[in-house]
């Protein structure tokens, strides 16, 4: 409400009629009124809803996603109809993702996507490094690691930000087995021999099609473009943070817009830009202490999942260095669990 307010008195201030920042407790709203039906529904069948659950959960809308997106770009009937029925509304449209050549899902595609599937991986991370069940179970590793390299590699055909959750939850990972201190327990042995047996078979499987399929050489080489220009130039670097470090970094020229903002986004995609070019200083800082009060709010109802919801703030202050977006969608979720204490860890 706050942050709605801010906003508020920068369009009004500055005369303009965008109100796309001032109605954020719309947004809000609808985010957390439908994290509640989606709890109410589940809690029609299980007994109660943990983390976990609603992980697993994204887990497999992702994976989904990722399956439906090479389906609708290689068979002509699906696409049209998804086409028909289903509008990617981030652009102008579903043709508009033809037209440059993208993956696209049932309603997922561009930077939204690749934030949602980077929340997933951070989820998917912690799950494997924190629940006991899944560790003592090697049949449960392998599936998770092979759907953390399927999001992470069509994930990142479909938009290149899924590359921050890959890193971020591999991070994660290594972390849980203390590799950064030259630490690793001999309980979690077992479970990096199937992450090594299930990667083996995806790194070999991944350069196969790579090297023998023309459809899959073109989406390896747009999903993982940084890297290819890594290797063979020795800079990373790709179209879209080209076009970011040339074009995007607009800043305010007065004083009076660094602090309470010109009430538009004056042409920029990236996040702290657009924040202070519409709502100034004050609007940035605000809706930014949302967001860490979010996280502690979680880490407190969560205590065992701390780390995850620290990741998840840091994943919030990383996107926006690329384009300004909102991860209330996923904290809405957890605030409707009930009965954490209850959970196995």
């Amino acid at each position: 409400a706050l942050f709605s307010l801010v906003c508020f008195v920068s369009v009004d201030y500055n005369n303009t009629d965008d109100y796309a920042y001032a109605l954020y407790i719309a947004s809000f709203a609808t985010w957390l009124g439908g994290a509640y039906g989606v709890c109410c529904i589940l809690r029609l069948y299980y007994r109660q809803i943990s983390l976990k659950l609603i992980i697993n959960y994204l887990i497999f809308v992702c994976v989904f996603q990722c399956a439906i997106a090479l389906v609708i770009d290689l068979v002509e009937p699906i696409r049209l109809w998804v086409d028909t029925y289903i509008s990617n509304a981030t652009v102008a449209g579903n043709d508009a993702l033809k037209e440059i050549n993208r993956l696209y899902g049932i309603g997922v595609a561009l930077d939204p996507a690749g934030v949602r599937f980077s929340i997933v991986l951070v989820g998917l991370s912690a799950l494997v490094a924190r629940d006991q069940e899944i560790r003592k179970n090697k049949k449960y590793i392998f599936f998770y690691v092979v759907a953390f390299f399927i999001i992470s590699v069509v994930g990142n055909m479909i938009a290149r930000t899924t590359i921050v959750g890959m890193v971020m939850g591999g991070m994660y990972m290594l972390y849980s087995i203390h590799f950064f201190r030259g630490e690793i327990k001999k309980e979690v042995i077992n479970v990096w021999s199937m992450v090594l047996v299930a990667t083996g078979i995806i790194v070999i499987v991944a350069i196969w099609f790579y090297n023998n399929d023309a459809y899959m050489y073109r989406l390896f080489r747009f999903g993982f473009e940084g890297f290819f220009n890594w290797i063979e130039t020795g800079v990373w670097t790709t179209a879209s943070t080209t076009k970011l470090n040339t074009t995007m970094w607009i800043w305010p020229e007065d004083t009076k817009t660094w602090i309470i903002g010109s009430g538009n986004f004056q042409g920029t995609d990236i996040g702290y830009c657009r924040f202070i070019l519409y709502s100034g200083l004050c609007g940035l800082i605000v809706f930014s202490l949302f967001f860490v009060y979010n996280a502690i709010a979680c880490m407190h109802k969560f205590p065992h999942y701390r780390l995850f919801f620290f990741m998840l703030l840091l994943l919030s202050f990383i996107i926006w260095i690329k384009v300004a977006t909102d991860l209330f969608l996923i904290y809405a979720l957890f605030y409707c669990i009930d009965n954490p204490q209850t959970e196995r860890i």
